[in-house]
């Protein structure tokens, strides 16, 4: 049956974190044709089928918990064994969550599989958030998908760039918004809270992570009026989108904290609910607290640096340091630097994902799909494509490497013991052994 004619459209969402995770499921809900004003999938007229791609970042289900975000099937696989599923499923549309090198693999794995096919998914990826680095990287590894999203009017300007500097086609880039905007206007509430919200790699070192960590614990002492909250994205061995050699809830370990001050965990939208104050270094956190009118501070304590990420906020009116906040002061957001940040704080933001919708449904109704064709091949990167495709397993045209996985089961009990034994010895290493030697390495 044409994809047309159905009632519901199969939509499937391959992502490799937490925080992909909910951007792919949520991009889905948002771009589908049959999407309903409500953002809850379970209300959509759509079958949406998550794949969690096997490495260091798998969710756990804590986290796949905490997104809030109910699939009607999910299970974990390799980019051979997803591919495998994608040769014996029919989905509509496919959404890519997927760091750069992952979604290039995919493409071509994908259009390997589908040579010579018209009746295929339509192809969709992008940014989980703020792109402030690896640009040009980033989005060549992204080409060849139907639709490359962009979550501003900024992004969208600037892929378009990259993508005509090159010569490759930037057809498929299309403006959207951040999926995850959304909640109440922002009120008051009492008391007055304060919200930082860290980042697992945004900074890196002890030193400043530390600085943070005293300079707001020293905010919750001067204000015993306020409630401060330290808003963590994970617990000590889990992983997201980036690695998290020093956990915050472990430095706070051997500090007396104050009674006003308290770490907490959940849905960053219940979070913001009860927030009078959002600061943080970095965090996509800051646009979905804007895109609420919620005050909120870019700290310049550490600098402004492109290492930070903050570098990405100079002119929104918002960078400002601990200094500045214990002294009482209030940012004041610069209207039209927010209009280019598709937070869409003036009421647009149902909109946002009009055009996004137009295009998948004429490409679900037309004539047929061409084949994908990434800007990378053999020819243009000889030197860099093969081993981004080797590292899933795919060889140089991708087509599956010999003895790369090809189960379509579930995994034996020992292997699901080795696995998360293996997982458990990497985030050991990462979070426990590699910080301390790297102090060794200091002395």
């Amino acid at each position: 049956m044409p994809a047309s004619t159905r009632k519901s459209l199969r939509v499937a969402v391959l992502a490799d974190s937490d925080t992909r995770w909910k951007w792919g499921s949520l991009t889905a809900n948002r771009i589908s044709p049959t999407e309903t004003s409500n953002t809850d999938i379970q209300d959509s007229d759509l079958r949406l089928d998550g794949y969690l791609l096997r490495g260091r970042a798998t969710p756990t289900a804590r986290q796949l918990e905490e997104v809030g975000v109910r699939a009607d099937s999910l299970r974990e696989v390799t980019a051979v064994e997803f591919l495998r599923a994608m040769e014996r499923e029919r989905y509509d549309v496919l959404v890519l969550a997927l760091v750069g090198g992952a979604v290039q693999a995919v493409l071509h794995g994908l259009a390997h599989l589908w040579d010579g096919r018209e009746e295929r998914p339509v192809v969709v990826t992008g940014y989980v958030g703020v792109v402030y680095e690896k640009l040009a990287d980033g989005l060549l590894l992204r080409h060849g998908a139907d639709l490359v999203l962009a979550n501003s009017r900024q992004d969208a300007d600037r892929f378009r760039d990259v993508y005509e500097g090159v010569g490759a086609d930037a057809s498929s880039v299309t403006e959207v918004a951040l999926p995850f905007l959304g909640g109440a206007a922002y009120r008051k509430n009492d008391p007055y809270t304060v919200v930082f919200a860290a980042q697992p790699s945004v900074p890196e070192s002890r030193k400043d992570r530390t600085y943070l960590l005293d300079r707001l614990i020293a905010h919750a002492r001067l204000h015993p009026d306020r409630e401060v909250l330290l808003k963590l994205r994970s617990k000590p061995g889990e992983h997201t989108t980036h690695i998290e050699e020093l956990p915050y809830q472990k430095l706070a370990q051997k500090t007396d904290l104050p009674a006003n001050f308290r770490l907490v965990y959940g849905h960053m939208g219940e979070v913001l609910d009860r927030t009078d104050l959002l600061v943080t270094i970095s965090s996509t956190a800051a646009l979905e607290s804007l895109h609420r009118r919620i005050p909120t501070v870019v700290l310049s304590d550490l600098g402004v640096r492109e290492s930070l990420g903050n570098h990405h906020f100079v002119g929104s009116g918002c960078l400002a340091s601990w200094d500045q906040l214990d002294t009482g002061h209030q940012p004041a957001p610069d209207p039209a630097w927010v209009a280019r940040q598709g937070v869409a704080a003036d009421g647009s933001y149902e909109t946002a994902f009009d055009e996004a919708r137009t295009r998948i449904a004429a490409l679900l109704t037309g004539p047929g799909l061409p084949p994908l064709t990434p800007y990378y091949t053999p020819v243009t990167a000889p030197g860099y494509l093969p081993g981004i495709l080797a590292r899933h397993h795919l060889a140089p045209d991708g087509s599956p490497l010999p003895g790369a996985p090809t189960a379509d089961k579930e995994p034996s009990p020992v292997r699901q013991i080795v696995r998360r034994a293996a997982r458990g010895a990497y985030r050991h290493g990462v979070q426990r052994v590699a910080p301390v030697i790297r102090r060794m390495g200091e002395l």
